[in-house]
């Protein structure tokens, strides 16, 4: 839980810095900062799905998400598609989590982006366990520059927070 208290401060801090004048660039399609690869570390808590109902499971893991449609589905708006995957592992039980996902981006402003995220995971624990299970996170991330952005993802099974490195 101090993992979630000093992430969450971490976050209303970036908040805080923006300024109130955020120009907004939504309606400008492609403009973002162009990348190919977004690889992101972060800490997370597993609470449902593949993992113990009403208990909360801390965690580590790593997310890469490959852009595959610059500007994406609606051609009109500042957004992009990619496919992230990635490994979540849990400390107390030793499982792993593989999230496949389709990540789609909306550029906000110079500083905000959000995305959307369905997919499927695959929950590994030894011999025994190995669960297909649906997945769904809604996040968004706070760029400190073009290629730095802090990035909290929430959605069924975990919630992380994550530094994004855009490459």
């Amino acid at each position: 839980m101090r993992f979630l208290s000093a992430a969450s401060l971490a976050f209303a801090i970036a908040l805080g810095a923006t300024t109130a004048q955020a120009q907004s660039i939504i309606k400008n399609p492609g403009d973002h900062p162009m990348y190919r690869f977004e690889a992101e570390p972060h800490g997370l808590v597993g609470y449902a799905g593949p993992f113990e109902p009403k208990r909360f499971e801390g965690g580590a893991g790593f997310r890469g998400t490959v852009v595959i449609v610059d500007n994406g589905f609606v051609k009109s708006i500042n957004n992009s598609v990619g496919i992230g995957f990635g490994a979540d592992f849990f400390f107390r039980r030793g499982q792993i989590y593989f999230p496949v996902v389709m990540q789609w981006n909306f550029w906000l402003s110079p500083h905000w982006s959000v995305f959307g995220e369905p997919g499927i995971g695959f929950a590994y624990r030894g011999d025994r366990d190995r669960i297909f299970h649906p997945t769904g996170y809604g996040g968004g991330r706070y760029h400190f520059n073009d290629r730095v952005a802090l990035t909290l993802r929430a959605g069924y099974p975990a919630i992380s927070v994550g530094v994004s490195f855009f490459l």
